[in-house]
């Protein structure tokens, strides 16, 4: 492959030439000034918080219906993960709840795009700058989707994304990225990336190993360049399901909100008979997933927090009802007219 030839040949296999292409291109898709590769998402999640200074005693508002992923990150950095639930429609954090769970110790938001849609960000920016709090989107689950036509990842003071080989831009490992507008924060972000430092064997802060590898970034350079096309091909199938699938009346299909864009990195529907619905597609040679079966308050983990089953009910409604059918980039009509006519078959059994 040319890509791993290139980089391979130079003999510079960190922080390097393919690291610094790649963060200019995602840079300019996400209409950022900055973008600064991070060895994964979580990583670039926790670097954010510690970048805007974000630690013990601090409060993070996050969904109550997330990958818990995004409260490891609040962890992480020493404060508490502050759980908020979500819309019922668009299963994104809801705006309004959000003032309701702020409180002296909160310093940020942490909206996740969930599944691939936006979130209402012109709402939860004004909340932010009302209580004069930090705001750093979640958004490896959403490049390239918009609200108000602004794109995600753009709006935040500093926002983190995975490119775990899942997303819609994947790398063939563990990667991730902080984008920004601002030079000051992308200038420490790369600084805590790297072990605290700036300047080979100086470090000015405690830092970390986390620095996106060159190989991954010769990678995503090429992948990014078809997005936006995958993109389009993941929204035509999520349409043919949609057309489909919306006459099923014991089925709920996903609902984007007319200000938001979706880019369906997951199709999920919600179904009451999930359990019963996932065996029969399996019969069928149809794999799904639940995502997210449990959510962070309820996990062994966060037993801490003294969370109970009920806390958050509509975050555990959704984990308990929502199926996530299959969906990706090339997949033949025939193949999602196959699940569709296996979900048509079930319920009409």
């Amino acid at each position: 492959m040319p890509a791993f030839e290139s980089f391979f040949d130079k003999g510079w296999y960190i922080l390097g030439e393919e690291v610094n292409v790649f963060e200019k291109a995602y840079a300019a898709f996400n209409q950022t000034q900055h973008a600064i590769g991070i060895s994964n998402g979580l990583d670039a999640l926790h670097i954010a918080l510690r970048t805007l200074e974000i630690g013990s005693g601090d409060e993070v508002i996050i969904p109550s219906n997330t990958y818990i992923a995004t409260a490891l990150a609040v962890s992480y950095a020493g404060a508490t993960p502050v759980f908020v639930e979500p819309d019922a429609a668009t299963y994104n954090i809801n705006p309004e709840a959000i003032e309701a769970a702020i409180t002296k110790h909160t310093k940020a938001i942490m909206p996740v795009h969930l599944y691939g849609q936006a979130c209402n960000m012109t709402t939860i920016m004004a909340i932010a700058e009302k209580h004069g709090l930090h705001v750093i989107e979640d958004n490896a689950q959403a490049h390239g989707a918009t609200w108000a036509g602004k794109i995600t990842g753009s709006w935040g003071d500093i926002n983190a994304t995975s490119f775990y080989p899942g997303k819609n831009l994947g790398a063939l490992g563990d990667a991730g990225a902080l984008t920004t507008h601002s030079d000051a924060l992308a200038s420490k972000a790369a600084m805590l990336r790297n072990y605290g430092s700036q300047k080979k064997y100086y470090n000015e802060a405690l830092g970390f190993n986390s620095r996106l590898d060159e190989c991954q970034a010769a990678f995503l350079s090429i992948k990014l360049k078809y997005l936006m096309e995958w993109t389009q091909q993941r929204q035509a199938i999520a349409a043919r399901y949609q057309a489909a699938l919306s006459r099923i009346e014991a089925i709920t299909v996903p609902y984007c909100h007319p200000d938001a864009t979706h880019v369906y990195h997951l199709y999920v529907i919600r179904c009451a008979e999930r359990k019963a619905l996932q065996h029969a597609l399996a019969e069928k040679g149809i794999g799904t997933l639940v995502h997210y079966p449990v959510p962070p308050h309820l996990q062994e983990a966060y037993q801490h927090l003294g969370y109970k089953k009920g806390a958050f009910p509509i975050a555990e409604e959704l984990a308990d009802t929502m199926l996530s059918l299959p969906l990706w980039p090339g997949m033949k009509e025939e193949q999602v007219d196959y699940v569709i006519a296996a979900i048509n078959n079930f319920f009409k059994k």
